[in-house]
């Protein structure tokens, strides 16, 4: 301790000392809000020519943010989710929102291309690391998989799944529709960007899955309009993305993940291997919500989503498992692989998203007393 006072700092003392004071000086609110005006500026990347200064908080956020969301471990919190709120922002570009047209004037910006791919890489890199890729190449592909459907179809009942139907309190059953509506009113936007391309059987097992995500071409029967049905039975905002700001990091990390994987046709078999623990493993996790929702003594539109869910995505694991994965992994015997990479990612994430999910519930509901 007293050494410091007549030593000059080591240099990569003297560097980490920097590098705190510059994570100090960060504003990710801040460096957010001036992406989102970016991404309203006409002709975006002729400006940025110009005046180069439009985007540099943004920018400096960026670089402090990217090695301290990934540099090692869990990362810093603030920066995981200033990265995937930015990635978010610009991925959801890709889908329309029927808003105003003058939203979408830098859908194919170079300069928000390479933001995404300057994230993404760093991102992707980070969560490839958690996963044994190697040991993936060795498996029996089809034996994998059937032995994880096997598994993940009916697990046993986690803390938090116990938590979900035993304790939650009506205020942290609205908390989860806040969240959940952040995909439930969008729900399977990303399955139609997989569908085009040559006929085959398995395109037309997916185009079922689709069908049936969006009642069979009914509004009515859409799944999105269950989940707008369970919010207004509790006066909330139906609107897309109306409870943002509620959504975790973790969460946001598997829709930019789906976002990846769907839109780069080389991961058509990692995609189609999420899809398969998706469809096959909601169902569970729904048998939860509809317990608590029971137990709450609430309306069968405050959890008409979930039935819908429960009973349809126990037929559509079958299919993603029977007439999907399985056929592609025959159709593609030296890249079969991915198949389980994708799984067993979606899987990772997913339960990282659910730890979240049910923390965020719990802060809900023990703000609500702290005001009581």
């Amino acid at each position: 301790m007293h050494s410091n006072l007549v030593m000059s700092p080591l240099p990569e003392v003297e560097t980490k000392s920097k590098q705190i004071k510059e994570n100090i000086d960060i504003n990710y609110e801040r460096a957010e809000q001036q992406f989102i005006e970016l991404l309203a500026t006409e002709n975006l990347d002729k400006q940025l020519d110009a005046e180069p200064a439009l985007n540099s908080e943004f920018e400096r956020a960026l670089s402090v943010a990217i090695p301290d969301a990934y540099r090692n471990g869990a990362g810093d919190g603030a920066a995981h989710r200033f990265l995937q709120r930015i990635l978010y922002r610009i991925n959801r570009l890709n889908l329309f929102w029927y808003d105003d047209l003058r939203h979408y004037v830098n859908e194919r910006s170079p300069y928000l291309y390479k933001v995404r791919d300057q994230i993404e890489t760093a991102w992707q890199e980070w969560e490839l690391a958690q996963i044994d890729v190697a040991a993936l190449q060795q498996l029996d592909v089809k034996q994998a998989l059937i032995d994880r459907c096997a598994e993940d179809l009916d697990p046993p009942l986690s803390e938090n799944s116990r938590y979900i139907q035993e304790e939650m309190s009506e205020v942290g059953y609205r908390h989860l529709l806040a969240i959940g509506s952040f995909e439930g009113l969008v729900e399977s936007s990303h399955l139609p960007r997989i569908l085009g391309g040559a006929a085959n059987a398995v395109q037309c097992t997916l185009m079922r899955v689709f069908q049936e995500e969006y009642g069979n071409g009914r509004l009515s029967r859409k799944h999105s309009t269950f989940f707008a049905q369970m919010l207004n039975e509790f006066g909330m905002n139906t609107e897309p993305e109306g409870y943002f700001d509620f959504i975790p990091w973790e969460l946001l990390a598997c829709s930019n993940n789906s976002y990846l994987i769907s839109e780069r046709k080389r991961y058509f078999l990692r995609y189609n291997g999420g899809l398969t623990y998706f469809e096959l493993s909601v169902p569970a996790a729904f048998r939860s919500y509809v317990a608590a929702a029971k137990r709450l003594g609430l309306s069968n539109a405050a959890m008409s989503y979930w039935e819908v869910h429960i009973r349809e995505d126990e037929r559509h694991g079958r299919w993603m498992l029977d007439d999907v994965a399985l056929p592609l992994a025959q159709m593609y015997p030296n890249d079969a692989w991915e198949l389980v990479l994708g799984y067993d990612q979606e899987k990772l994430m997913g339960d990282r998203a659910a730890l979240a999910v049910v923390q965020s519930i719990r802060e809900a509901e023990q703000a609500t007393l702290s005001y009581s």
